[in-house]
């Protein structure tokens, strides 16, 4: 081949080369940089193809400022009943109200709202009224006052029957984790 084109042909693979080195080089740059995760969201991963109101799992990044909640037990309805019994509390539906409630006055002190929750357990004395199984239906009544309905931010959650709370009227104890970024 002659100088002339030997020449030429070099510049041409060098225009051509030279470019996309650099940019196979910088290209594993860019893809971390598209892939870094930013100071992300707290993530709820919805049940795939359910509309039952908990969440499959929550991711809560780095970033976010994380409250755990103590269990917190129900609140005392008629004050002439014994206070160890269940008619000082009431059925499952109303203590878990009055449980939520507290538990949502508490996050406010805070500065936290309902929908910072991220999971939650549910521990479910079973019901005499009930043939002593975890009155779920009523539990089910109170939770989606808060969770699901205008509110769509759900927590990861399990609810659990167990045989006995320290109060033998109690037939809810609930704990939260929040968190908030």
């Amino acid at each position: 081949m002659n100088k002339a084109l030997t020449h030429a042909l070099k510049n041409a693979v060098s225009a051509l080369l030279i470019p996309a080195a650099v940019g196979l080089l910088a290209a594993p740059s860019a893809m971390a940089a598209a892939k870094a995760p930013k100071a992300a969201d707290i993530v709820r991963h919805k049940i795939p193809n359910s509309d039952f109101p908990i969440a499959l799992a929550v991711t809560v990044p780095p970033t976010a400022t994380i409250h755990f909640i103590s269990g917190q037990v129900p609140a005392v309805i008629d004050t002439t009943a014994a206070p160890d019994s269940l008619a000082a509390f009431g059925d499952t539906k109303t203590q878990s109200e009055t449980v939520l409630k507290k538990i949502k006055e508490i996050l406010e002190g805070m500065k936290l709202e309902m929908s910072d929750v991220v999971k939650m357990t549910v521990f479910l004395v079973g019901d005499p009224a009930k043939g002593g199984k975890g009155d779920t239906k009523g539990f089910m009544e109170a939770y989606t006052q808060y969770f699901g309905g205008a509110q769509p931010n759900l927590p990861a959650r399990a609810v659990v029957q167990v045989a006995g709370l320290s109060n033998p009227g109690w037939l809810v104890e609930i704990e939260v984790v929040a968190a908030k970024k």
